[in-house]
């Protein structure tokens, strides 16, 4: 939701949540008023079979029918981008703060490379499907290589992994699991 802002340019909305049967599927729905221009802001989505994984998990085992894999690039660039750059600012015992940030952008990575075919090297032109996407995906497409991808989680969970190591959270005793 937060990706595809209202006409006016602001994501934020007052979310109302409500869940509708509809044929034999349940959808959820967000609905409520702009805080910027007021207008009514409405987004439906068919909920999967299956029960959802735990946050900071975007889905199950398919990609998103809803998200590219180049808005799930996006998110994942700017908040490791945000959270590094707060990382590389404050004092060791204070990155666990930023955990819950490198934890989101591991998830957005590991669902963009949901999109890459089996059997395949790369996610397919074919997969993006918004201009956010689309756009990101013609200024770099070789981001979007397995290897490359793989690399970048990697990466992204070795930071994820040092901040539990040097940053305990409040009241921990040590590392997390």
């Amino acid at each position: 939701m937060d990706l595809h802002p209202c006409e006016c340019g602001s994501s934020d909305f007052v979310r109302r949540h409500r869940l509708e049967q509809r044929g034999d599927g349940i959808v959820a729905v967000y609905e409520g008023p702009c805080t910027q221009c007021g207008r009514n802001r409405n987004f439906a989505f068919l909920m999967a079979d299956e029960i959802p994984p735990p946050p900071p998990a975007f889905g199950g085992p398919e990609p998103s029918e809803i998200i590219d894999p180049g808005e799930f690039a996006e998110v994942a660039s700017d908040v490791s981008r945000r959270a590094g750059l707060e990382i590389l600012n404050t004092p060791e015992s204070e990155h666990h703060r930023h955990r819950g940030a490198m934890a989101y952008a591991v998830a957005a990575i590991e669902e963009v490379l949901k999109f890459i075919p089996p059997g395949q090297d790369a996610v397919p032109a074919s997969a993006f499907t918004s201009e956010v996407g689309k756009a990101r995906y013609e200024r770099d497409r070789g981001k979007f290589d397995r290897d490359i991808l793989e690399i970048e989680l990697r990466l992204t969970r070795q930071i994820l992994a040092d901040i539990d190591e040097v940053s305990p959270p409040p009241g921990g005793t040590g590392p997390r699991a």
